[in-house]
Parts: structure tokens; C-alpha cells; sequence
């Protein structure tokens, strides 16, 4: 039998990144991306997991988390999981607290691979050696020309689907999803996501217009708390559009009333807000019920893990910040091949290694 092994230290940090260009969708604007990096200790070995959201993490991590996991058993993740999902009941779970158990989840699972010398789509159990991505960004701030040029370059270094932001002038919206159509090509698939920012009969109507175009997935047409509106898109959207939401689902309880609600076609989770790899396999238990397939949202390198371990995973977001930022921070950082994401199996846990030097550029 192993010896059991045990979680000897617990740290975190934050890193700013700044955009390389003035970003917003269709209900925000940003200028930054935040990575909370955590890290455990035992047996030897280090794990790291990380998550994006706010600094405001790396504090809860160290004061109220790392308490209740330091000294336990490296090789029960669902238990140190249970005890930090347990000790921020009276803080709140949604936002940052979800964050921070994210961050420390993952980096729980990378130190239980890494102490068994797997990577850690074959300690999940792979399914499949890669899984394919979609090129995302298209932001609302974006020229046309912008807009253009990196939606078809993305389809040039063979993504096979690329995702544009509307919803911030509802008027120009149809003219700009026209243009990416011309710009991909009549092959391409062609995602908008509006985080939110229509109406119902708003997001109908404009899901018509957009079906010219073969738009072929509908994100958040309407605000992903309004079941009942995301119901009705579902119910009465153009055949070949998919309706999705999801990425803000920080619990069980939500994917479980968006499921039993009818309100998507197609499942997002995100393990950075959701839960870490804990999380995201009960999301996906919960898709699998469901007959659902699940989309995984943004956070690249975490995620062509999990893509290739969980068979309801239909693609992973390649999401522009993150799939910049992941390179800058970390040594393994996957990185496009043939539109595919493909873990290095090479490499044992998430196959990740910080650039110190680079990372401290960025320091909270």
C-alpha cells in the first residue's frame, strides 16, 4: 500500500497581466487579467493549480483555506475539497471563494499526479489523447479590420471554430457578424456570444438575423440567471443555432436548475470558478445525466486536461487573454496544433512550470 503523504506547506500569489489591446463585451470592459496561482507541498513534490479572477483570493487561500487542508492526505483531493468548500459556507461560495477553492483544487490534483509520476489526463482516466479548441475573443472594442484579422487567423492555424463578443450596439451587431462570416469563410464555424446583454425578444430576433450568417452557437443571449428567457431561446431559436451558458456556474445546484430548466443546448463550466477539477467532473456527471454535451470555458491548459478525460467535453475555449497569458507564466503551457489541444503525457500533473523570473514582472 502507498504511505500516505502529507500536505506540509500551502501558498499563493496573484499576477496582473495587462490586455494588448482595449477589451470589452457586450455588458464589460477590462484592461487586465488576474491569474491566482496556488501551490502545495508533500512528499517531495510541489503542485500547482491556478484560476482567474480577483487578488482578493491569495487571502483567502492563506488565512482560511490553507488551515484546513495543511496536514492532510495529499491523495484525498475530494476530501480537502469538501473541507474548503465547508469552511467558506458563512463567507459565500459564488465569486471569490470559488476562485480561491479552484486554484487550491487544482493544485491539490497536480501534486496527487505528480507524486504518482502521471500526467494528469491519465490519472483522470483518458478518453482521448487531444480535444479539439475554438478560437474566442472578437472583441466588442475591436476595429472591424481587428475583428477580421483575428478571427481569420485563427481558422488559418486551423481552428475549425471561432467566437466573436456583441451585444454593446445591438445595432451594429448583424453588420459585424456578417463581416467575421466573410472574413472565416463559408467553412468555418461561426460562435457570438453576448454575455447577457439582450432581452428576450431582443436575442430572438437578432438569432434570426444571425442564422444568415450560419451562426451555429448562440452564447448567453440573455442573462445566464434568467432560465425561463434562456428556455424560450432554446424553444424557438433557428434549428442549427445552439444556445449555451454556464461559465458562471459556481455549484452543483447551479448546473443542476439550468439542466432541469431546459435552458441550454450545450453545457459550459469553468474550472476556475466552478470548483477546480472536483468541480468540473460534477458538472460533467451532471451533463452526462442530462445527455448534454459540455463545453469548457477558457482557461486552456487546465482545461485540454479535463477534455481529454471527461467524453461529454465537446471542445475547450481557447480564449485569447488566457491562451496569451498561460505561455508568458508557465513552461508546458499547451499551445495550438491542428486546432487541437494535446496534453505532453511526457510531463507529470498539468506538465506546468512557473517563469519566475516573467511572473514576478506581474506581481499583485
Amino acid at each position: 500500500m502507498r504511505p500516505e503523504v502529507a500536505i506540509a506547506k500551502v501558498e499563493a500569489a496573484a499576477f496582473v497581466i495587462p490586455t494588448d489591446l482595449p477589451e470589452s463585451d457586450g455588458t464589460i470592459e477590462w484592461d487586465a487579467t488576474t491569474l491566482v496561482l496556488a501551490s502545495v507541498h508533500g512528499g517531495g513534490c510541489c503542485g500547482q493549480g491556478y484560476a482567474y479572477g480577483d487578488r482578493g483570493a491569495v487571502g483567502l487561500i492563506k488565512e482560511t483555506l490553507a488551515p484546513k487542508i495543511r496536514g492532510a492526505d495529499a491523495f484525498a483531493a475530494r476530501a480537502a475539497w469538501d473541507a474548503m468548500v465547508q469552511a467558506v459556507r458563512n463567507i459565500g461560495r459564488p465569486g471569490v471563494a470559488s476562485t480561491a477553492v479552484s486554484a487550491l483544487d487544482v493544485a491539490l490534483w497536480d501534486l496527487k499526479a505528480k507524486l504518482l509520476d502521471l500526467p494528469l489526463l491519465r490519472l483522470l482516466g483518458a478518453v482521448r489523447p487531444a480535444i479539439p479548441a475554438y478560437g474566442s475573443g472578437g472583441f466588442t472594442s475591436y476595429s472591424d479590420a481587428q475583428l477580421a484579422a483575428q478571427l481569420a487567423g485563427w481558422t488559418q492555424a486551423g481552428l475549425r471554430d471561432v467566437k466573436m463578443k456583441v451585444g454593446r450596439e445591438p445595432c451594429r451587431d448583424r453588420q459585424r457578424v456578417r463581416l467575421a462570416r466573410q472574413a472565416i469563410g463559408p467553412e468555418a464555424g461561426l460562435f457570438v456570444d453576448a454575455n447577457g446583454a439582450y432581452d428576450v425578444k431582443q436575442a430572438l430576433h437578432l438569432a434570426e438575423a444571425f442564422a444568415t450568417e450560419n451562426v451555429a452557437w448562440f452564447e448567453e443571449p440573455v442573462s445566464s440567471d434568467d432560465l425561463a428567457g434562456l428556455h424560450t431561446l432554446v424553444e424557438r431559436a433557428p434549428p442549427c443555432m445552439e444556445i449555451a451558458a454556464g461559465e458562471y456556474g459556481h455549484d452543483a445546484i447551479y448546473f443542476r436548475r439550468m439542466l432541469a430548466a431546459g435552458a441550454v443546448d450545450v453545457l459550459q463550466a469553468d474550472a476556475t470558478r466552478c470548483g477546480g477539477i472536483t468541480g468540473f467532473l460534477i458538472a460533467h456527471a451532471l451533463a452526462d445525466a442530462w445527455n448534454r454535451p459540455l463545453s469548457a470555458h477558457t482557461a486552456p491548459t487546465l482545461h485540454g486536461h479535463l477534455g481529454c478525460a471527461c467524453p461529454r467535453v465537446r471542445n475547450v475555449e481557447y480564449f485569447h487573454d488566457h491562451a496569451r497569458i498561460e505561455p508568458l507564466l508557465f513552461d508546458g503551457a499547451l499551445v495550438l496544433r491542428d486546432g487541437l489541444l494535446a496534453p505532453d503525457q511526457a510531463r507529470p500533473g498539468l506538465g506546468l512550470t512557473l517563469k519566475q523570473a516573467d511572473a514576478d514582472r506581474y506581481a499583485a
